[in-house]
C-alpha cells in the first residue's frame, strides 16, 4: 500500500517536542488532518510504536504553522496535543513550551526574513488568540541551536529563546479568574480557579495530607488523590466556562506548597492525570499570577519582593521555571520567559495511505 510522506522538523521546544508542520502541507479538511497527525504520531497505542510519537504527552504534540495575513504578525500557529492511548486529537489550549519552537521554524522555512543577530518573531496563537513575540538568536543569517541558556528538565545547555507575551488573561476562560472569585470551593476543598494562558485549579497540597514535596511516582501511584483531584476538575470545568471536560485536558490541576528550595512558589501539576515531569510554559505563568491575588490559595504560601518587575520561581519535580512579571499600579501588564529550542530532526513523515485511524 503507498503511502504518503510529509515535511516534517521535529524539534525540541522548551521541555516538550513535538512535530512542526507548514500548514499548506496537511490536509484542509479538518477530520482529514486530524486522521492524518494521529497516524503520524501513532496514536492510540501507548507506545505509539507505529508513528514519531514519544508514548508521553509531553512528547506528542504537534505545531501547525502558516505564513500569517494578519496586521503586524508574521506566524500564526495552531497548538494540537495528540492524545497517546486515544484517537483523539485536543485544540482547546495552547502550549508554551512547543510556542518556543515556532520562531525557530518559522526562519528554517523562510516564513519570515532573519536579521543580523537576533530575529523577531510575532506569532499569534489560534487556539486562543492571543499574541507573543520570540526573539530567536540568528548569528551569521542562520538560526543558532547553540548556547549556554539551560532550563531545568533539558539537560545540558541550548540557545536562549526569549518569549514575551501580550495580554494573554483569559485566553481559554474568558477572564483572569474565570469563576469570578479568587477562592472557591468543591468537595469541602478551597482552590483557586484561574487563567492566564493556562486553565488551571490551585489546591494546597496539605489539603490532601500531602507536603507537596513528593515525587512524580509517589503522586501518580496515589490513586485516592487522582480520584480526588479528577472530581473536584469535572466541577470546576463548567465554572471555568469550559464545559464538560470529561474528554478534556484542561483545566490541569497544580497541588501548591511553601517554596523549598528558595523558589517563590512550589508544584506539582497534573496534565490533568498524570503528574508533569516539570510544569508547562503557560501552567507556570497562572500559577505565578495567582501568587499576587489577594484571596487566593496561593498568595499566602508564595514569597516574593515587593517590585514592578517581579521574577517569580515556580519549582516543581526537577528544577525551577522563572517567570517575569510585569506589574503597573499593581496590576499585570505582561509577562516573558526564558526557553530554549533544538532542531532535532528535518525530513519527511510517511503516513499509510489512508491513514489507518
Amino acid at each position: 500500500m503507498p503511502q504518503t510522506r510529509i515535511p516534517c522538523l521535529m524539534i525540541r521546544g522548551g521541555t516538550s517536542k513535538g512535530a512542526y508542520f507548514l500548514a499548506g502541507d496537511l490536509p484542509d479538511d479538518p477530520a482529514s488532518r486530524d486522521r492524518l497527525l494521529l497516524a503520524a504520531m501513532g496514536s492510540p497505542d501507548a507506545r505509539q510504536i507505529d508513528g514519531i510519537g514519544g508514548a508521553d504527552s509531553l512528547t506528542s504534540k504537534v505545531a501547525i504553522i502558516r505564513a500569517s495575513s494578519r496586521p503586524g504578525i508574521d506566524v500564526d500557529y495552531l497548538f494540537a496535543q495528540i492524545v497517546v492511548n486515544e484517537p483523539r486529537v485536543d485544540y482547546g489550549q495552547n502550549c508554551g513550551n512547543i510556542l518556543a519552537g515556532v520562531g525557530p521554524f518559522a526562519l528554517e522555512r523562510k516564513l519570515v526574513p532573519v536579521q543580523a543577530g537576533v530575529t523577531s518573531v510575532r506569532i499569534y496563537m489560534e487556539n486562543t488568540g492571543q499574541t507573543a513575540t520570540a526573539l530567536v538568536q540568528t548569528p551569521d543569517g542562520v538560526v543558532s541551536y547553540d548556547g549556554d541558556a539551560q532550563i531545568d528538565g533539558v539537560p545540558g545547555s541550548s540557545a536562549p529563546v526569549i518569549v514575551r507575551f501580550d495580554d494573554i488573561a483569559g485566553s481559554s476562560c474568558g477572564s483572569l479568574l474565570p469563576t469570578g472569585n479568587a477562592l472557591d470551593r468543591f468537595d469541602g476543598v478551597e482552590v483557586t480557579c484561574i487563567d492566564n494562558g493556562m486553565p488551571v485549579v490551585l489546591l494546597r497540597a496539605e489539603d490532601f495530607g500531602l507536603n507537596g514535596k513528593e515525587s512524580r511516582d509517589e503522586l501518580n501511584n496515589n490513586g485516592e488523590l487522582r480520584r480526588r483531584l479528577e472530581s473536584i476538575r469535572l466541577q470546576a470545568g463548567p465554572r471555568m466556562n469550559l464545559g464538560d471536560v470529561t474528554h478534556r485536558t484542561v483545566p490541569k490541576m497544580s497541588l501548591i506548597s511553601a517554596p523549598a528550595s528558595g523558589g517563590s512558589i512550589n508544584s506539582r501539576t497534573f496534565i490533568p492525570h498524570t503528574c508533569h515531569a516539570s510544569i508547562g510554559v503557560f501552567g507556570a505563568v497562572s500559577v505565578a499570577t495567582a501568587c499576587l491575588i489577594p484571596g487566593s490559595v496561593a498568595r499566602p504560601l508564595a514569597r516574593f519582593p515587593s517590585s514592578d518587575l517581579l521574577e517569580l520561581s515556580v519549582e516543581h519535580p526537577t528544577g525551577e521555571f522563572t517567570v517575569e512579571m510585569q506589574l503597573s499600579q499593581g496590576s499585570i501588564v505582561g509577562c516573558g520567559l526564558l526557553r530554549t529550542a533544538r532542531l532535532l530532526f528535518d525530513g519527511m513523515v510517511c503516513i499509510q495511505s489512508p491513514p489507518r485511524i
